[in-house]
């Protein structure tokens, strides 16, 4: 698909074509059902049913189609999702990657397709993300697409507070 180094773009074969739609309530259910292994699991939505009584997140059908995109695959299958949360001048990225397709390399092409996304809706934004200090694997991948760890703090979660990072993207950043 599309990659960006140094402000050009080229073609990467054999990779599969990702757009992001509007989420639907379908894509929501299907993803509450997605469950990770430990210690990802903190990842786990809560059930569909749950988010629906409370309208909430997903549950909540004005902040599911405004904040919320599905990202699906060419057989247009759920692939992964993101969140594109307004905070001033920032939009602040959540997402992920459906299970199944972890540890396949395609972490990079997710990102980099949900950062374009963001950028085209806010040009004049910056883009950022929250990552838990322990998640290494995702860094990893955020590095690749030119994000940068700009703080670290300790942000209180349904299981305690968790060390996080706040890395911001930097389109002048080199990226392999």
């Amino acid at each position: 698909m599309i990659n960006h180094n140094h402000n050009t773009f080229y073609y990467k074969p054999n990779q599969p074509l990702m757009t992001i739609q509007t989420m639907t309530e379908e894509h929501a259910r299907e993803l509450c059902e997605w469950r990770y292994a430990p210690p990802w699991d903190i990842y786990n939505w809560a059930s569909w049913e749950s988010m629906k009584k409370d309208g909430v997140e997903l549950g909540d059908p004005v902040l599911r189609t405004t904040q919320y995109g599905a990202v699906v695959d060419e057989r247009g299958s759920l692939f992964g999702y993101v969140q594109f949360f307004p905070l001033g001048h920032v939009t602040r990225l959540g997402l992920g990657l459906h299970p199944d397709r972890l540890g396949q390399g395609l972490g990079a092409l997710l990102v980099r397709t949900i950062v374009e996304e963001a950028l085209r809706r806010s040009p004049g934004n910056e883009v950022d993300l929250e990552v838990a200090s322990w998640n290494t694997r995702a860094i990893r991948v955020y590095e690749s697409v030119g994000f940068r760890i700009d703080e670290t703090y300790d942000r209180p979660t349904s299981n305690g507070e968790v060390e996080c990072h706040c890395m911001i993207y930097d389109p002048s950043l080199p990226c392999p």
